[in-house]
């Protein structure tokens, strides 16, 4: 059991916590995320994180729109690099802390987002349990699939001394899922369930990806 060393005590974690809505975008516990920063009110909720908990929130909208509805489970991430660029942007780097959901959402006062959240569900997120038996095998023949279909080049002879838990997390982050996908894999209650659905969802989007050749091939 590995315990997150960025991560306060459950019952420290924040009463509010400003959250940054991007689709297609996922944060899990232990993960990393790179942030580029330009937006003035994302830059005014990084500068009150950095003055604070160091926090903020990753959730998906449901919709596209200027105040889409979000999703009610989302990943807090702790801002564990951060540097600032000559044009005025911020540069940072998330380490994926503890999901949450959405008690309630708080008035707008500073551009950004506030919500009220509630950590109880998700306190096993603090450590990484080792609860995973996964197939290589099977998983890195799908990824090689998977990839080539994508047109995403990797190196999979590095997967060998990743743990199963590390490799998930980076896995599941970086996988170019649909958005509703994504969100799928953030709920899933452990990483066993997770990396069961993550084969689920290779194994659809290969078969997808076959069919729709043969459908183009049979249009010429």
């Amino acid at each position: 059991m590995e315990q997150n060393p960025f991560a306060p005590h459950h019952n420290d974690l924040p009463e509010t916590l400003p959250v940054f809505p991007l689709s297609g975008v996922l944060l899990l516990p232990f993960g990393q995320l790179p942030l580029n920063i330009f937006e003035p009110r994302y830059l005014a909720m990084i500068n009150t994180a950095l003055r604070t908990h160091r926090m903020i929130g990753m959730i998906q909208p449901k919709e596209s729109n200027n105040h889409p509805p979000l999703y009610e489970t989302g990943c807090a991430g702790k801002i564990t690099e951060f540097a600032e660029t000559d044009d005025g942007r911020y540069l940072i780097s998330l380490t994926g802390i503890c999901r949450f959901k959405i008690k309630h959402e708080l008035e707008i006062t500073e551009g950004y987002r506030i919500v009220k959240p509630l950590w109880n569900d998700f306190e096993k997120d603090m450590t990484r349990l080792t609860c995973l038996d996964m197939n290589r095998e099977k998983l890195k023949n799908l990824l090689i699939d998977y990839f080539e279909q994508e047109n995403m080049d990797c190196d999979f002879d590095k997967f060998d001394n990743i743990p199963d838990g590390k490799l998930m997390t980076c896995l599941s982050m970086i996988c170019p899922f649909e958005p509703r996908e994504k969100q799928a894999l953030l709920e899933q209650t452990c990483c066993a369930s997770r990396a069961k659905l993550f084969l689920t969802m290779l194994e659809m989007a290969i078969q997808s990806g076959k069919k729709l050749d043969k459908d183009q091939m049979q249009c010429h």
